[in-house]
């Protein structure tokens, strides 16, 4: 078995494109190699800021030979009324390479078995590599030169190597050698005579081309150097991407700035050092300290003009901050509601204060009177105005809590503005405060029924305002916070409060909300559980996860056969009551008795109740007719049939099981 390397050396690649092209080029490679049915045992993509590269380890030296079955003209038009080939019928033959005796007729067609030979996986890299790396897709490709195609970045240098030797190809105006380059402040005409030895002569580079490898370092190397300062660093999984591909060789490096802007709110410190200048900011005794650490891509001893231009610029950007702190709170928060009139939702949707009236009205049809939820829901988009929302986006919310502390607000009115956003994402933590909760829910929902009704529902390429985020953010919320919330009320509600669009889109609706919850839950429960107790689960979650809770754990199948008959059979429910009179058969009787026990409020003990009646259900079909001639006894029979359907759907549709 062999061992394939290419990599493709270029200017430094934007870090958004870096982890999509890995992805891009393992489907790539793994799709190239089994459509030509060429055993491999693994593709490896590696990357840094300035090289993409791929090592595919246990590749078969060439492709399997291929039988495959061609079908050529209909046999009238192959063969002449002699029995000999036809123009038609010679063409097909030379086309596909076979003779006379090759043919064969099924369903009074032509056939023939062709095989078609292996190729070496030296031409097939030579004929493959080059198309699959210009297929890369990313935003800002760009020409170079005099050059036709396009690439993220000016590619410099190729290296394409199988076992020890050089496959030569050609992408751009780049031809490949066995020369790479390491960092660099390292040395750069570096040969690598064998992909085994790549990882670790890169390393000796100061190039650490394993990205994974790379992340970790990052976490060690922050950690050993904040351990220094007696601090810990902090870092989310955004932030350590980004240094993971802004750097080839990270090397931390500490540095402090003036402690007096520790006094701005913690979130924007935070956000100034890791969102906007990639800074590890630090915490001791779990405070923040107005130290950092940034990670360099440096190789040397002398990190002085490093430290001094990191604090330049942080002591530039807070004290921006400072300046728009200063400003926006010269008035209450309650104030800046007013200015969100002139910041529009959407188009047709109203203003962002016509937005924070409906969010008021929402929390009032979820939990009725509550003067700190209403509260919290008028002020809750307030910030937006503010100037230090417009230059610190991602801090509203955030922002909005500080600024209602320093106005006075209370807490749990300041805590709901900051949570009525969360969760921030797919995993984050929840609202934990009632304000929290309910205005996040109004907020969301009015969110995604602005969306539907304006006809912009999610596809598969494209999600308006996040609307499955939000979808799951309430589902998340509900169920963290117990709440009791009908959703298709809420959802009626909603697009009642709407000023315009399509109001009549509530089905819609229901049914993305369903889809939602189900492949939310679907990693802890199974997808036909979910699917059979899904009717009437936006009334009450929380009683629908008792119920999917109880079926799962079902393990009866005469009580699936019987209720799965009872479905069967009625094609359509009777409107009729049971008329016990009716009856002619005991066995009728026994089941009605027995239907009418069914009542247990808890569903671990309402299925106990379905199974132990089981056995009068299957009685009922071996000793009654049900299409019984007299017509009143057959609707009566339909009608206990009815009954007995109402009580399978209580807790499921037994269909789906």
């Amino acid at each position: 078995m062999s061992k394939y390397l290419l990599e493709i050396g270029c200017e430094e690649l934007p870090y958004k494109f870096i982890p999509s092209a890995i992805q891009q080029l393992q489907n790539a490679f793994e799709g190239f190699l089994n459509n030509n049915k060429v055993q491999f045992d693994d593709v490896k993509v590696y990357a840094t800021p300035r090289r993409l590269a791929v090592i595919i380890s246990g590749l078969e030296k060439e492709s399997k030979d291929e039988e495959k079955i061609v079908k050529g003209p209909i046999k009238k038009v192959a063969y002449d009324e002699n029995g000999n080939l036809t123009k038609a019928g010679e063409g097909f033959c030379k086309k596909n390479g076979v003779t006379p005796e090759d043919l064969f007729i099924q369903d009074d067609y032509l056939h023939a078995k062709i095989v078609i030979k292996g190729k070496s996986i030296v031409e097939l890299l030579k004929d493959n590599v080059p198309s699959i790396v210009l297929k890369l897709q990313g935003s800002h490709f760009m020409r170079w030169s005099d050059n036709e195609e396009k690439f993220s970045r000016p590619i410099r240098w190729i290296v394409s190597i199988l076992d020890r030797d050089e496959v030569k190809i050609k992408i751009i105006d780049k031809e490949s050698s066995n020369v790479t380059r390491g960092h660099r402040f390292a040395q750069q005409n570096v040969y690598i005579n064998n992909p085994d030895d790549y990882k670790e002569i890169m390393r000796n580079c100061c190039v650490i081309v394993d990205q994974e490898e790379r992340r970790q370092r990052i976490i060690d190397k922050a950690k050993e150097e904040a351990a220094k300062l007696g601090a810990e660093p902090y870092y989310t999984d955004d932030l350590l991407e980004e240094v993971t591909f802004i750097t080839e060789y990270p090397v931390p490096a500490a540095c402090e700035f003036n402690p007096d802007y520790l006094r701005l709110p913690e979130e924007l410190v935070v956000t100034v050092m890791a969102s906007h200048q990639r800074y590890f900011a630090l915490y001791k005794d779990g405070k923040l300290i107005n130290k950092f650490i940034t990670m360099t891509n440096y190789l040397g001893d002398e990190f002085k003009n490093i430290k001094e231009g990191n604090v330049r610029v942080i002591k530039a950007r807070l004290d921006d901050a400072v300046f728009f702190f200063n400003e926006d709170t010269k008035k209450p928060l309650v104030d800046y509601v007013e200015d969100i009139k002139g910041i529009t939702f959407q188009k047709g949707m109203g203003s962002m204060f016509d937005k924070a009236q409906r969010m008021v009205k929402l929390s009032k049809s979820m939990i009725g009177d509550n003067a700190s939820v209403e509260r919290t829901a008028l002020l809750a988009k307030a910030d937006l105005a503010t100037k230090l929302v417009f230059e610190f986006t991602e801090l509203q919310g955030f922002i909005g809590a500080d600024y209602a502390r320093v106005s006075g607000e209370a807490e749990n009115v300041s805590e709901g503005i900051k949570e009525h956003y969360f969760p921030l994402n797919a995993d984050g933590e929840t609202a934990k405060t009632l304000e929290g909760q309910i205005v996040g829910i109004a907020d969301k929902i009015d969110n995604i029924c602005a969306v539907f009704a304006e006809g912009k529902k999610p596809t598969g390429s494209s999600d308006p305002l996040g609307v499955r985020r939000a979808a799951l953010g309430i589902i998340r919320t509900i169920l963290a916070g117990s709440l009791q919330i009908n959703i298709e009320k809420l959802i009626k509600d909603a697009l009642e409060l709407l000023p315009a669009g399509n109001k009549n889109v509530a089905d819609e609706i229901n049914e993305f909300f369903t889809q939602r919850l189900v492949i939310f839950l679907s990693d802890k429960y199974s997808k036909n559980v979910l699917e059979a107790c899904a009717e009437g689960a936006l009334t009450d979650l929380n009683d629908y996860i008792n119920r999917v809770e109880a079926v799962s754990k079902l393990d009866c199948p005469p009580l699936l056969e019987s209720a799965n008959r009872v479905l069967r059979m009625l094609k359509a429910e009777s409107v009729k009551s049971v008329d016990s009179n009716l009856f002619k058969e005991q066995a009728e009787r026994e089941l009605y008795e027995q239907v009418q026990t069914v009542c247990a409020s808890e569903y671990d003990a309402y299925l106990k109740q379905l199974e132990a009646i089981n056995p009068a259900v299957e009685k009922f079909f071996n000793d009654v007719l049900v299409m019984d001639k007299d017509e009143n006894v057959k609707e009566n029979r339909l009608a206990l049939l009815t009954l007995l359907k109402s009580k399978y759907n209580h807790i499921a549709d037994f269909s789906k099981l």
